[in-house]
């Protein structure tokens, strides 16, 4: 790691990037010299839709409104203050909506310290115990761009059985529901059936850079987080962004790409502690979502602490994030670190973004393999869960082990670790409860201890709205270990032929499908008892991997 007090910071409006240039200077040119010769600072500013390249430009063009959104918000202002106060006694707010839509206003409320239940799930425990706390004083945000995502709209539909189970009229029920949707989509119609409010989001903005639209500003305003403030920050930033020189957008997205394109194409994500909990989540799905297409991209990979594994190591670009930094603090010891105000964060993430992008020759904008797995997912809800049978039972844990791996829990382990070679990569994905499961999540920890290869862990279904995208149209080096688990307690969909638990096993078989359609090996384990077999798996990463 480099010395980040040695060489220039790049500074503005509060937000700081410091050892940027020593990761561009130990490629071999300069990426952002190119940058700057390309005149990229300008025409990134001024919104050119040809940065990406000819197959890329028609996307662009209706895209780029992320950079100057944060000035069209502020007319969000007095609606969404008028709303909160009209509001003021539906305290528990709760957000349904899946990775652009809900991991921005989760970082704001958990960094300021707001209560916001974010259900980007469809586990039917996790939405059971969301219906039954305070629904008389609930307020449910729907969000989703497109107005057709699949998860909100049963989480929607759950909660106004809900209302109207608990004896409220629809009229009643309407209240207790506010709607972010672009103009026109399928969900603004059901709204205006409903008599729901409708807040429109910025339609040249995507889901992944919509921070400071109304999908990040409705539920977080709803929640008391004061957004006027996260636009003042990123446009106090914004004047920076098409300078050559103290541009931290410029800085972080040209260390991202040289880093990417000279054999660290990992970028680890640690927290310095002094704010912002949380943020290594959102930038996660922005980077992965935004360039793992084409065979190629950022892995990200957010790691618990500076000094968990994975947090360091060969092809590995360790960059810290946090709050403003007092003076005199030095930043933390990682190759990058990135300091500031959130609203200036959101903004620097997006813009570095699209510029690594350019370096790379992918179009930050798509995503055009997340569709397979929705997919798989909606013929197999139409045709029932495909049989299995498991390879090996081992307590509460079933191994359903891919051809020609060891059948028994301990070898299937090994097997998929050892099998990661010179440039593969593990993720862990865990289609159950993040809250009353949230212990399987030490699962990446332990098993990073077991490889000197990354090792990333998401949710399903909510990292297929986030890290997916890597995973399928990456660089084709993933293995995949996907966690399952029994539901004892399921949760009818209204409306719908089918519950949440078919849902959710239908979302991750679509998923294992996708996944083996490109390549990528795939052992699921199955708990046949949750709790057990969560303790289980973590007991057998931790004596038979190290």
């Amino acid at each position: 790691m480099s010395d980040l007090l040695a060489g220039r910071a790049d500074i503005a409006a509060g937000l700081a990037v410091h050892g940027a240039d020593a990761v561009d200077g130990s490629a071999p040119a300069s990426v952002r010299a190119a940058l700057v010769a390309a005149d990229l600072p300008a025409r990134l500013a001024a919104k050119d839709p040809t940065l990406w390249g000819p197959d890329a430009e028609a996307t662009a063009r209706t895209r780029l409104g992320w950079l100057d959104t944060h000035a069209r918000s502020r007319e969000l202002l007095p609606q969404l203050a008028e709303l909160t106060e009209e509001l003021a006694d539906l305290d528990h707010v709760v957000l349904a909506g899946m990775g652009g839509s809900s991991l921005a206003p989760e970082v704001l409320a958990r960094t300021l310290g707001r209560p916001l239940t974010v259900l980007d799930t469809t586990d039917p425990g996790q939405v059971r115990a969301a219906l039954a706390d305070r629904l008389e004083r609930t307020v449910v945000v729907v969000a989703s761009k497109s107005g057709g995502t699949v998860e909100t709209d049963s989480v929607r539909r759950a909660y106004l059985q809900a209302f109207l189970d608990a004896g409220l009229t629809e009229a009643e029920a309407a209240r207790h529901f506010v709607v972010v949707t672009d103009p026109g989509s399928p969900l603004e119609s059901v709204a205006d059936e409903m008599g729901v409010v409708v807040i429109q989001s910025d339609p040249e903005v995507g889901g992944r850079y919509s921070a400071l639209t109304a999908f990040g500003l409705t539920p977080a305003a709803l929640a008391g987080v004061p957004v006027a403030d996260l636009l003042d920050d990123a446009e106090s930033l914004a004047g920076a962004l098409g300078r050559d020189r103290d541009n931290p957008g410029l800085a972080l997205g040209a260390a991202l790409g040289a880093a990417a394109t000279s054999g660290r194409p990992t970028v680890a994500l640690v927290s310095d502690g002094t704010g912002l909990d949380g943020l290594g989540d959102w930038v996660e799905q922005l980077l992965a979502e935004s360039t793992g297409k084409a065979g190629r991209g950022i892995l990200p990979v957010v790691v618990e602490s500076p000094d968990a594994p994975g947090a360091t190591g060969p092809g590995v670009l360790t960059v810290g994030y946090g709050g403003a930094l007092g003076p005199g603090v030095a930043p933390g010891p990682a190759d990058v670190a990135v300091n500031g105000p959130l609203g200036a964060q959101f903004l620097t993430w997006e813009y570095a973004t699209a510029v690594a992008a350019a370096v790379l020759d992918v179009d930050p904008f798509d995503q055009p393999d997340v569709a397979a797995s929705k997919e798989h997912t909606a013929r197999l809800l139409a045709a029932g869960p495909p049989a299995e049978a498991p390879s090996a039972t081992d307590g509460a844990v079933e191994v359903y082990a891919p051809a020609g791996a060891p059948a028994d829990l301990a070898g299937a382990l090994r097997w998929l670790l050892d099998g990661l070679g010179d440039d593969g990569y593990l993720a862990v994905s865990a289609y159950l409860d993040r809250w009353a499961d949230a212990a399987v999540a030490g699962l990446r920890p332990l098993l990073a201890r077991a490889t000197p290869r990354p090792v990333t862990f998401g949710w399903g279904p909510r990292y297929l709205h986030s890290t997916g995208q890597y995973h399928k149209g990456g660089p084709r080096a993933g293995s995949h270990l996907q966690v399952t688990g029994a539901v004892t307690d399921d949760l009818p969909v209204p409306g719908r032929p089918y519950t949440f638990g078919d849902l959710q096993a239908a979302q991750a078989a679509g998923d294992r499908r996708a996944l083996a359609d490109r390549g990528r090996p795939v052992l699921r384990l199955h708990l046949t008892e949750r709790a057990a077999g969560v303790a289980q798996l973590l007991d057998a990463a931790g004596r038979t991997l190290t």
